[in-house]
């Protein structure tokens, strides 16, 4: 039985079982990750940022997003109990939906709290 051409093929002149310069397809990504500055194994981008230099200022020398988003719940908490202490916000006035809003909201605090507590 006669091998395919591919296969008696000098190595110099090897191609993929697909066809084509197997080389074209490292060129592709080296470009690629030159462009991005950025080489990982998952790389997220969530959104696009008017000034990416000062965004990655502020996580790198102010707080990371976890951080901020920490001190933001922190302190929509303080507001929550300070309201409900004196008598500005009742939840039990809520419609239903809005009150399961606040109480996951308040879950997912203690949640974090839990583990904070635990492995921090």
């Amino acid at each position: 039985m006669p091998r395919p051409a591919a296969m008696t093929a000098s190595p110099a002149h090897f191609t993929a079982p697909l066809g084509g310069a197997v080389s074209q397809w490292f060129q592709f990504w080296a470009g690629w990750f030159e462009n991005v500055g950025q080489i990982g194994l998952i790389n997220i981008e969530l959104g696009h940022t008017a000034n990416p230099a000062l965004e990655q200022k502020i996580l790198s020398e102010v707080a990371s997003y976890g951080r901020q988003l920490g001190r933001i719940s922190e302190a929509l908490e303080v507001l929550l109990d300070r309201n409900e202490a004196a008598g500005v916000l009742d939840p039990a006035k809520l419609d239903p939906a809005d009150r399961r809003t606040l109480e996951e909201f308040r879950s997912l605090l203690s949640e974090i709290k839990r583990v904070k507590g635990r492995d921090g």
